[in-house]
């Protein structure tokens, strides 16, 4: 995408986006322009977010959009301390020559969000009540996809981080949620600097099973490098 759209229709965006193609395309978008992104398109995405399945049908899931400048350069200053020392033994190993090319890239993308976190006009975190002193994670994260899904159809760039769970505390203080109702998961949005396109990926014969997984299976397969 070159940049936003000229104007919206918030009713028809992103409707017409076939359901798997959207599933085989929607891959991580680090690196995304300054450029605003309407409340209304924020809602759009959040609503596919709530149609995830939770147990009892609870939906313990709460969003909260931060666009503020100075609130979002309060969370990229801690989102930033703590990639550092996540992402230093990367980095060393990084120095090899025969460090794969498709991890040098998948990390300098995100390198590139981390300096630039600042600058994405929207902060997404998903947050959700605890249920028996637990997070319900096993909601939240569908929910996530979701709202990764809506972002992929509609246009948006998005990915998914926990790092700013580091600074979990002083951060969801910030968006004023109380104990009892961490966030899990910050969603930066916006207008992508690229496209969606097919994440490399395994076939799936080499993770499907049938009735039971055989003795050496498990040591033969591989993860793709990207």
């Amino acid at each position: 995408m070159s940049g936003p759209p000229v104007s919206l229709d918030l009713d028809r965006i992103g409707e017409d986006v076939p359901l798997l193609e959207g599933l085989r395309t929607a891959r991580a978008i680090r690196r995304l322009r300054p450029d605003p992104v309407p409340a209304g398109l924020v809602r759009k995405v959040c609503a596919a977010g709530t149609f995830a399945p939770s147990g009892g049908n609870r939906q313990p899931w709460i969003f909260v959009a931060v666009t503020e400048p100075e609130r979002r350069a309060f969370v990229a200053e801690r989102y930033r301390r703590a990639f550092r020392a996540y992402i230093a033994p990367a980095l060393e190993a990084a120095k090899d020559p025969a460090f794969p090319d498709a991890k040098r890239r998948n990390m300098n993308a995100a390198l590139h969000l981390a300096e630039h976190l600042h600058e994405a006009p929207v902060h997404l975190f998903v947050a959700g009540r605890k249920r028996r002193g637990e997070p319900q994670l096993q909601a939240l994260y569908p929910c996530v996809q979701n709202v990764l899904l809506a972002c992929r159809a509609v246009g948006l760039g998005a990915s998914l981080t926990t790092v700013h769970r580091a600074y979990g505390d002083e951060i969801d203080a910030l968006l004023g949620l109380p104990p009892d109702c961490p966030s899990c998961a910050l969603l930066p949005i916006g207008w992508p600097l690229g496209r969606y396109g097919r994440p490399p990926r395994r076939p799936v014969d080499e993770c499907l099973f049938f009735e039971r997984v055989p003795a050496d299976a498990l040591g033969r397969s591989r993860h793709p490098e990207a």
